[in-house]
């Protein structure tokens, strides 16, 4: 069954039988995209574009176009944006929503992450009461990585400040079953967002903010790709960082 599908279509208030005048197609033909059939190329894209979505939300893993070549270690690739800004809202919404395995983030100060979505801490309670394994890594507010990150970007102790800001939000997770939220020190190359098997990962630009680099978003092909080495970094970060309690931080001043 595709959940994802199902879940797109129920929160857009969009009947199988409108999708399926959209696409062109027999009501039955939707029911088994329900079921889990993957539609062919041109109806993936059409009804992803109806419902506002990213094709890869709805169909992870599509089938592979045949006489494709090999394209190595970059297969992972499914596609790229040109900022943080760019990915649409809707599908940082819908990965986290549709995650059934685990959630990874790992950031410095991750400010944007709650700020587009003020319900983010909610959401993340309500995937680890599913099942979900939820791991938020943020940087130390008070460690080097930090202090030398916010001189290369020209911003001083604001970056710390941010980060401290970042945490309030999140103070409800460490007690909920399923949820850790961690501290690391450790020099930041890219920031990583992780649902499954989808990966986004924005890589760091010297100088510049986050914010205003690239977007690259990973799909898991095989153990070779991009995809496992960057999830392999985490988990090096991760093993590394100290749990965060909510509070030993202190507080932020922030109108």
């Amino acid at each position: 069954m595709n959940e994802r599908l199902h879940a797109v279509l129920a929160q857009r208030g969009v009947s199988p039988e409108s999708l399926a005048d959209v696409c062109e197609v027999d009501p039955k033909t939707v029911s088994r995209w329900l079921g889990g059939r993957v539609p062919h190329r041109r109806h993936r894209f059409r009804a992803a574009q109806h419902l506002c979505v990213e094709e890869t939300v709805l169909w992870p893993v599509a089938p592979p176009h045949t006489g494709r070549p090999d394209i190595g270690p970059g297969s992972g690739l499914f596609r790229t944006y040109q900022n943080r800004a760019s990915v649409p809202r809707d599908m940082w919404l819908q990965l986290l929503a549709g995650a059934r395995e685990q959630i990874c983030v790992l950031v410095f100060s991750g400010t944007f992450f709650a700020q587009s979505n003020p319900d983010v801490a909610k959401m993340l309670s309500e995937r680890a009461a599913a099942g979900v394994r939820v791991r938020l890594c943020f940087g130390n507010p008070g460690g080097q990585a930090v202090a030398v990150r916010g001189r290369e970007e020209g911003i001083g102790d604001t970056l710390s400040a941010k980060i401290r800001a970042s945490l309030t939000y999140y103070r409800p997770l460490p007690p909920e079953p399923g949820c850790e939220v961690r501290l690391h020190d450790t020099t930041l190359y890219a920031s990583l967002f992780r649902y499954d098997d989808d990966l986004l990962v924005n890589p760091h630009v010297w100088g510049q903010p986050a914010s205003a680099n690239p977007i690259l978003h990973l799909k898991r092909a095989d153990t070779s790709g991009w995809f496992d080495s960057y999830a392999r970094s985490f988990e090096a970060v991760w093993a590394g960082a100290r749990p965060w309690t909510p509070g030993e931080e202190g507080t932020t001043a922030h109108g």
